[in-house]
């Protein structure tokens, strides 16, 4: 009994280090001035000016928001499979109310979605970023940078595809085809990766809330160069990681970028 328990707790460890580990590091957005944009995020939201590397940069929480200095506005349509990043307000109407007395612009007013998150008083809205980047404020219990939302072609896949190669967290996922409000929500994924969660919604909800963009559109376009460029993965052994992904068919070229589900520009870094 107890030589069976040794090699139980044996396996255990060999397959808790053959587990990939990665934590969310930066989400990396083209601007024209990149200090107006941190000026920006640093008053508008909870995160504070750092710096990464030698370069200003945001600091929210556990991870960076970088800026690359761009001669012309970077286009933000949402026709990639980055939607929008987002904070969480305790108080979604007074955390309005106080974005609108500082000026904020919203692309999207405060609207009550209580059916679709299963819960009462559950309100979002979408600030107008400093490159027309699209940023979530919902109700949550915290004021902290919290997610990220993309969209697939096949959620539930792009789910998987995170959890095999990075180690995120399965949150919840939805295979069954869902609409709210005539557009459809699922199939969907939810992920967790440190605290930032990261949600993914099928293409089908582009084309609906954005379908001058989609009418003509038969697959998402590579975030690269666009305002939001791309998200990045740290890892501590990045040569391993390389080679591990590297044996799963994911190539990492020599700048540490490689291409994710629906063409999302994803960048590997040591942490």
């Amino acid at each position: 009994m107890k030589s069976r328990l040794i090699c139980c707790l044996v396996a255990l460890a060999a397959f808790a280090q053959d587990k990939p580990v990665a934590h969310f590091h930066h989400v990396h957005l083209n601007s024209t001035d990149p200090a107006a944009a941190i000026e920006f995020y640093t008053h508008h939201f909870d995160c504070e000016k750092a710096s990464y590397k030698g370069q200003d940069a945001v600091w929210a929480q556990k991870s960076w928001l970088l800026f690359n200095k761009v001669s012309s506005p970077a286009p933000f349509d949402v026709v990639s499979a980055i939607w929008h990043i987002g904070w969480g307000a305790e108080d979604m109407p007074a955390t309005y109310r106080k974005q609108l007395d500082m000026g904020t612009i919203f692309q999207t007013p405060i609207t009550d979605i209580s059916g679709l998150a299963n819960t009462s008083g559950f309100y979002y809205a979408y600030v107008d970023g400093p490159g027309h980047e699209l940023i979530e404020l919902n109700t949550s219990s915290h004021h902290h940078f919290g997610h990220l939302h993309l969209f697939s072609e096949d959620p539930i896949a792009a789910g998987e595809w995170y959890v095999n190669n990075f180690g995120a967290v399965q949150r919840g996922r939805s295979r069954e085809p869902r609409f709210y409000k005539g557009f459809q929500v699922s199939p969907s994924s939810s992920l967790m990766m440190d605290n930032v969660n990261i949600i993914i919604f099928p293409m089908e909800h582009a084309r609906q809330t954005f379908p001058e963009l989609w009418k003509d559109r038969k697959a998402f376009e590579s975030s690269k160069n666009r305002a939001i460029d791309h998200i990045a993965f740290s890892v501590d052994d990045l040569a391993a990681a390389k080679e591990r992904l590297h044996k799963t068919g994911i190539e990492v070229d020599r700048e540490g970028f490689l291409e994710g589900p629906d063409h999302i520009r994803i960048e590997l870094v040591k942490d």
